[in-house]
């Protein structure tokens, strides 16, 4: 019996010593389609996804586990210019989310530069900077090129990025939408992890507090259904979660924040039918991910100026919700 169990701790110690395990941040400029890419790679929906810029506020991780590999990735705010107090906020968030990471991957839209070089030159101006300064290691994906006809012209986008930031960069051309080029750009990445033991458990695809998932969800359903009318000013709080475990109910009070008046009407709707559409909305997506019934009760709140406020601004992350 002991001659066997040697064998099996041999066996052990040769798994660990194959599996791969590490950190890549995802950053690039506004809607470049980050949180898509991510949320793709672990078939699972940890980063909410809207066709507003800068729906992403926080550094949000996602954990991707493979019987070979464990990746940790962080998907960030866009990069930018930021003039506003929040918005450089965001922007500083995304940069500190790369100190450490083993890999980092610079996201950005092909549709937006095959006619217009002088914007990718506008945008990589913004990104290349702490890059290059930092030397992290990095690779460029140029993201939906399903929007782009004639994949030859692309050549001149490549030719620049490979200007910017040397010939030997690598480049990956994928749509994250449609999973073109994904799988390659996934086994590129793994090859780039670390040899070292898992961090989390192969069960857990996300470092975020379910509380902090449920605020979220519910901004994600004001981005989708308010589109142009909603002012990007707009913030969501959990103030209270009970669980019912007699009745496997799940009891959620959360407050949408807005900075001024006339904001209050535009989410609440004529006679509350947004909020209501809202709520419903949410309350599906929650019960399919918590996997019970959940009653939602949504409050409308104003908050002057309180994207100005760096203080309550740096309350709008998971840690706010780590007891």
């Amino acid at each position: 019996m002991e001659e066997v169990k040697e064998v099996k701790n041999e066996e052990s110690k040769e798994e660990i010593k194959d599996f791969r395990c590490g950190t890549v941040a995802i950053i690039g400029p506004p809607n470049a389609g980050k949180s898509t890419l991510l949320n793709l790679f672990l078939g699972y929906k940890v980063s909410i996804v809207t066709p507003k810029p800068q729906t992403t506020r926080n550094r949000i991780a996602g954990i991707l586990n493979h019987d070979d590999a464990q990746v940790i990735f962080l998907d960030t705010p866009g990069i930018h210019d930021a003039k506003e107090i929040l918005n450089k906020f965001l922007v500083e968030t995304a940069w500190q989310a790369l100190e450490g990471c083993d890999l980092v991957l610079l996201i950005l839209d092909s549709s937006k530069y095959v006619n217009n070089l002088s914007r990718l030159d506008k945008d990589l101006e913004v990104l290349k900077g702490p890059i290059l300064k930092k030397k992290f290691p990095f690779a460029v994906v140029l993201n939906k090129i399903d929007l782009v006809k004639a994949k030859h012209d692309l050549l001149p986008v490549i030719d620049l990025i490979r200007k910017t930031f040397g010939n030997d960069i690598d480049v990956f051309l994928i749509s994250a939408l449609k999973g073109e080029g994904t799988n390659t750009l996934l086994e590129y990445i793994k090859k780039k992890m670390p040899i070292a033991p898992p961090l989390y458990p192969k069960d857990q695809v996300s470092d975020v507090p379910l509380k902090f998932m449920a605020a979220e969800i519910i901004r994600e359903k004001l981005y989708l259904f308010l589109r142009q009318e909603l002012p990007y000013s707009v913030a969501v709080l959990i103030e209270n979660w009970e669980e019912d475990s007699s009745r496997n109910l799940i009891l959620i009070n959360a407050v949408i924040l807005v900075a001024k008046k006339n904001h209050k009407q535009i989410v609440i709707g004529k006679n509350g039918s947004m909020l209501k559409k809202i709520g419903k909305e949410a309350r599906l997506e929650l019960e399919a991910l918590l996997g019970k019934k959940v009653y939602l009760e949504l409050w409308v709140k104003v908050k002057p100026k309180w994207n100005e406020d760096i203080n309550f601004i740096s309350r709008l992350n998971p840690d706010y919700y780590v007891i």
